[in-house]
């Protein structure tokens, strides 16, 4: 389908529908990367807007001479179409923007926000079947933290330089195997059963409680002392929940740590390469966003 430029701010409003992939940067709010990109989309619409308005085709006051400068600018205005006397014509409430699946504040990566239409629409489906997310969570030993996380105060110092690679991957495997169990035993079959070979070939088996996390893998892909970074796929999990598991494998490891970042890389179809940076939030990067994510459905 062959692309065609657009300069009716209405038309591009009613065709802005569907779902954005975005990177939402670290300590930075939900709320406020919201505000930022409908801002920047307000901002591009009404200056859209502008570039439409036609000049007066009557003066509204004869101009003056060079004694009276000020009726020769009135009568270059438009004041039916002025800012002042009729406010802006696109404004953030005008435009509904809703996460899918929110990330937490110290969470970096892939955001899927719905806009208008399209919110309630794939916010159903993905409720309806939930997709696995990935995370790319970088853990630092040597002191844990009130929260876990390296922006609070520290709590407890340890050593960590008995800790080595080939013993955090065992610790990783036993967590993957453990929580694979624990979904079969929610299903009620035993994981040497005839029923549990069954119920794995139909699929990814999915919770039904909303807010009971699994792993499904969860390995090692990094290690340089005094930190590692684990690569977890996991579903119905938190930013905390993250944080908790990481603070639990250092006293597995007989050492203490803290997450010092986790990274959002992938949201079922949607990948951290094709997420849209802030630099692009403006409204023909959002359109050009919405498109591509079209296709990965």
């Amino acid at each position: 389908m062959p692309l065609m430029k657009v300069y009716n701010p209405a038309t591009v409003v009613k065709h802005l529908n569907g779902l954005i992939n975005v990177y939402k940067p670290s300590g930075m709010k939900l709320n406020h990367v919201k505000r930022a990109i409908l801002h920047n989309i307000c901002r591009d619409l009404n200056e859209m807007y502008s570039y439409q308005i036609e000049a007066p085709k009557h003066s509204l006051l004869e101009p003056g001479g060079a004694a009276n400068p000020i009726l020769r600018q009135v009568h270059s205005l438009n004041l039916a179409e002025e800012v002042l006397t009729k406010g802006l014509p696109y404004e953030m409430d005008a435009i509904s923007c809703v996460p899918i699946l929110g990330l937490g504040f110290h969470t970096s990566g892939v955001l899927i926000l719905g806009l208008n239409k399209g919110i309630r629409e794939h916010k159903l489906a993905f409720q309806k079947k939930p997709s696995i997310r990935a995370y790319h969570v970088t853990v630092s030993m040597g002191f844990a933290t009130e929260n876990y996380f390296s922006d609070s105060r520290k709590t407890v110092r340890a050593h960590y330089t008995h800790v080595r690679a080939n013993r955090i991957s065992d610790l990783a495997s036993s967590l993957q195997a453990s929580h694979q169990r624990k979904m079969y035993e929610l299903c009620g079959v035993d994981l040497q059963s005839q029923a549990a070979y069954e119920l794995a070939c139909k699929g990814l088996i999915r919770p039904v409680e909303k807010t009971q996390p699994v792993l499904y893998s969860i390995k090692l892909i990094e290690f340089q002392p005094p930190c590692f970074t684990l690569e977890i796929h996991a579903i119905n999990e938190t930013e905390a929940y993250l944080a908790a598991l990481v603070n639990d494998m250092a006293i597995e490891l007989r050492t203490v740590g803290h997450c010092s970042a986790i990274r959002c890389i992938r949201h079922g179809p949607y990948t951290v390469e094709k997420s849209l940076l802030r630099h692009g939030w403006n409204l023909a990067g959002v359109v050009r966003n919405m498109r591509e994510q079209m296709r990965e459905l």
